[in-house]
């Protein structure tokens, strides 16, 4: 029988330095991740791997930067859950943020 799930991409923008934690959505469809830690030395690139595996309900294994490791948007996948799982987890996660650009 084989596994229904997939690897799943998302893209988002990281906010490295912000003085709140969090996802939130702007123009209520583009994830931002905002995380305290520098965008230096993949700082900000392992809380963001972080914030998106507890939003997700996952191990931060599962979830990986693929594209734009030196760059605030970035492409993630996430391993082992459908699109449709992904985005309704981050985008509830979002949702209980206050939306701030």
């Amino acid at each position: 029988m084989a596994d229904q799930r997939r690897d799943t991409a998302i893209s988002l923008q990281v906010k490295p330095r912000s003085p709140r934690a969090g996802l939130a959505l702007v123009e209520g469809r583009r994830l931002v991740a905002r995380v305290h830690a520098p965008a230096s030395e993949g700082a900000a690139n392992q809380e963001c791997i972080r914030l998106l595996a507890d939003a997700l309900g996952v191990a931060k294994s599962r979830v990986q930067i693929v594209r734009g490791a030196k760059s605030r948007q970035k492409q993630v996948v996430i391993s082992g859950m459908s699109a449709d799982e992904a985005r309704a987890r981050l985008w509830r996660a979002a949702s209980q943020e206050p939306a701030s650009p």
